[in-house]
């Protein structure tokens, strides 16, 4: 008797120190799930589909049946980074379910279902994923419970919900919790950054294939907000060709390009296959180029692209892989006489120098913003910057140009050459003034433009 006293206290005692997940489904209400948790394409993120870190590198992530059979009541968990599904998450700055200055919605890119507190709940159980706006079935507007204090930053930073004042989120055990804040505690610092492979909206990054490359790869992936440039003049105008094959470039003008009015000629254009006679090294002589039928002026090409020796440097003569597997790779003969106007094609990855970028940034041509970090993505063979102009025909927006967006190099820094960057070894080249409209993304061959996806396909990743 006594024992078996012994053996219902103990079990009392287990399940008041760990709640019981009591309301975990086998399957989802599918339309029921879908109408609470509509995604808000109208959003503004500062950040998709990325990890949030604890202090000790673990991430936070949900089980989409740990809820009800809306994906409702799903609390927020701790794990190794890489090791679940439900690792990504979208921070919204403004849309439809947010209010107000320096807040934030934090929303599960699984499930669109938003970080909520709730006080009333059980102690240990009251941080969970709801529906944003705070209605069940999805028809609420704003709630404070879900909304944070955020100042742009990716932290470390403390999730401090606006409903609970001084009150903050901390990792307790394996799973999020809600304390009193308290700077010094380790387990109420989160930090925004990676993002998962395969986690987020049920598709595949887009970033492994079959194609051999002598790099070795990263893993880190992340799609951060975009760069707000200080100066947008002086846009570049750009002739492309199709890589890989020969053939002839699209036609275009060069109307509005600071410097090399007059220049945008049509001729036939290598495209970069790596092979075929393509320089491995910067030509120094004046030899046939690509663009206008003319040829290279090493005196202008230098004078454009000149080496920032000054600029800081996140990765020097990496390779970078594009969602598609290949490889960038510059043809430097591909230009005009000032090697701009250069396209960027896409090879399968051999380490050539041809393939070879640096990651600026901090430069003469990147002046950073600690709110929005970018990088200038040069060539380590010509020195040119991989640059966005939209009044190019489609299928021709993207080229080399001379970084800081004037022809001649006389620019000083062009948003359309900076993309989001914070340390991350694959992210997405959304240029800063296009307000994460618009992403650099695979064509025909070589690199073109078209609206920023979200599934991972807009990632590109660097290789030491």
């Amino acid at each position: 008797m006594v024992s078996a006293l012994s053996s219902l206290l103990a079990v009392a005692a287990l399940a008041g120190a760990t709640p019981l997940r009591s309301r975990a489904v086998d399957l989802l209400n599918e339309e029921a799930a879908a109408e609470a948790h509509q995604r808000d394409d109208s959003a503004t993120r500062a950040f998709s589909n990325v990890q949030i870190k604890t202090s000790d590198g673990k991430c936070l992530f949900v089980d989409e049946l740990s809820g009800d059979f809306r994906a409702n009541l799903i609390p927020v968990q701790v794990a190794d980074c890489g090791s679940t599904d439900g690792q990504g998450w979208d921070i919204i700055t403004a849309g439809q379910h947010i209010k107000g200055e320096n807040v934030m919605l934090i929303v599960s890119t699984l499930t669109q279902a938003c970080f909520s507190v709730d006080p009333r709940r059980q102690a240990g159980n009251q941080v969970l994923l709801f529906s944003c706006g705070g209605r069940a079935d999805g028809g609420g507007e704003v709630t404070n419970s879900q909304l944070f204090a955020f100042d742009g930053g990716v932290g470390p930073l403390s999730l401090q919900p606006q409903n609970q004042e001084r009150s903050c989120l901390v990792v307790n055990g394996n799973a999020l919790d809600i304390a009193n804040c308290n700077d010094g505690d380790a387990n109420q610092s989160f930090t925004f950054g990676d993002a998962a492979a395969g986690s987020g909206s049920n598709s595949n990054g887009g970033n492994e294939d079959s194609n051999a490359s002598s790099c070795t790869p990263s893993t880190r992936t992340v799609t951060v907000a975009p760069t707000q440039s200080e100066s947008n003049t002086s846009r570049q105008t750009s002739t492309a060709a199709a890589a890989q094959t020969t053939s002839t470039a699209p036609a275009g003008g060069n109307d509005g390009n600071a410097g090399n009015a007059g220049n945008g000629g049509n001729g036939g254009a290598s495209g970069g296959a790596g092979t075929g006679g393509i320089p491995t090294a910067n030509p120094t002589d004046p030899v046939p180029v690509s663009r206008g039928g003319g040829t290279l002026q090493p005196t202008a090409a230098a004078e454009a692209h000149e080496r920032d020796d000054t600029a800081t440097r996140a990765f020097s003569g990496v390779s970078i892989r594009a969602p598609n597997g290949q490889c960038l790779f510059v043809d430097p003969t591909a230009g005009d006489f000032r090697q701009n106007l250069i396209p960027v094609s896409l090879v399968d990855c051999t380490g050539s120098p041809n393939e070879k970028w640096d990651v600026i940034t901090e430069g003469k041509h990147n002046e950073p913003n600690p709110n929005r970090p970018a990088t200038l993505i040069v060539s380590a063979l010509t020195q040119g910057c991989i640059s966005f102009d939209e009044r190019r025909q489609a299928g021709d927006t993207v080229t080399l140009f001379s970084c800081g967006g004037r022809a001649d190099g006389g620019g000083e820094t062009d948003g359309n050459q900076l993309f989001p960057f914070i340390g991350q070894t694959s992210f997405a080249f959304a240029p800063g003034n296009e307000n994460n409209r618009i992403c650099i993304l695979p064509g025909n061959g070589r690199l073109e433009s078209g609206p920023c996806p979200d599934d991972g396909s807009q990632l590109f990743s660097i290789f030491e």
